[in-house]
């Protein structure tokens, strides 16, 4: 076995660093375990984040990486955990090669899976052309033409955002019926409502220049937000039995105000812990982890 730390982070995307990040400045062993499959690997760009807007997500965590590696306890390696279970008064995980560390607290990063809907064209261009955040995305589409398509109910909100961006078509999928209220608040706010299923995404990939309808007919559009479905991009909270609450998109990872979940000693932070997701929210997430972890080594559970 591996040597014995205080905390064991796994994921090393901008939670888990966070997390470890206050850990490490504690002068606590720590250990991050990481994959290298950040949910955001498919934009090019991240925006919105303070200091580090239009930065490639993999130069922050890269230079986020090399910041904690400096501190003298602090541990990065790379590789998957695929088991993580209680023996005793501490937790063993186990990596896909077969070798195992313990630590007296485990701080859960490991982030969602997007679903996407099946439509030819869509996947091919995430991140790039077909967008999820209006918050994160939407200022570099901004005054193009904009498309949202319904995957549930809360893709009515989501078109009702888009027009501070640009001239907006809610394309309903026969999934959303608005009321009579919600039609009013979409007609006022300009937005074309479109009930006739999209079926593909045109032009020459990463970029869109159309979707093509079921009745044929094309709708020129430059930019799509999509709110996928979400699931755990990992499987090691349920194998420590942390409950989880429903989202509007897919399961999270129940915790309370100090990211603590419901079995002692494991904390959870980031996207698989919350519906709201971004950079800057999975960020704070970590420090409130990496804090309320290291205070419960002194002060206890």
């Amino acid at each position: 076995m591996d040597k014995h730390y205080d905390v064991i982070v796994i994921g090393g995307s901008f939670a888990g660093l966070s997390a470890a990040m206050q850990l490490a400045r504690a002068r606590r062993h720590v250990l991050v375990l990481d994959s290298r499959s950040p949910r955001n690997r498919f934009a090019p760009h991240s925006h919105g984040f303070l200091g580090q807007d239009g930065k490639a997500p993999a130069e922050i965590i890269d230079e986020a990486t090399a910041q904690l590696a400096a501190y003298p306890t602090a541990h990065i390696a790379s590789g998957e955990a695929r088991t993580a279970e209680r023996a005793d008064d501490r937790f063993i995980v186990t990596r896909s090669d077969g070798s195992t560390s313990s630590a007296d607290r485990l701080i859960l990063a490991t982030g969602v899976r997007d679903e996407l809907p099946s439509l030819p064209g869509l996947a091919e261009r995430w991140g790039i052309s077909v967008l999820h955040c209006p918050y994160c995305h939407g200022y570099e589409v901004a005054d193009k033409r904009l498309g949202v398509l319904a995957t549930h109910a809360l893709s009515i909100h989501q078109a009702m955002l888009v027009p501070d961006w640009g001239p907006t078509t809610w394309f309903t999928q026969g999934i959303v019926e608005p009321s009579p209220e919600e039609t009013a608040l979409l007609e006022a706010r300009s937005v074309r409502i479109e009930r006739a299923p999209v079926v593909e995404v045109l032009g020459n990939g990463p970029d869109m220049t159309g979707l093509r309808l079921a009745d044929g007919r094309i709708v020129e559009i430059d930019a799509l937000f999509v709110g996928p479905g979400t699931q755990m991009a990992s499987g090691l909270a349920e194998q420590l039995g942390c409950e989880f609450d429903e989202g509007p998109v897919g399961p999270v990872i129940r915790v309370d105000s100090l990211k603590q979940t419901s079995v002692p000693g494991v904390f959870a932070a980031g996207d698989a812990s919350t519906a709201w997701t971004n950079a800057t929210f999975a960020s704070a997430a970590g420090v409130a982890a990496g804090v309320a972890a290291h205070r419960s080594l002194i002060f206890g559970l």
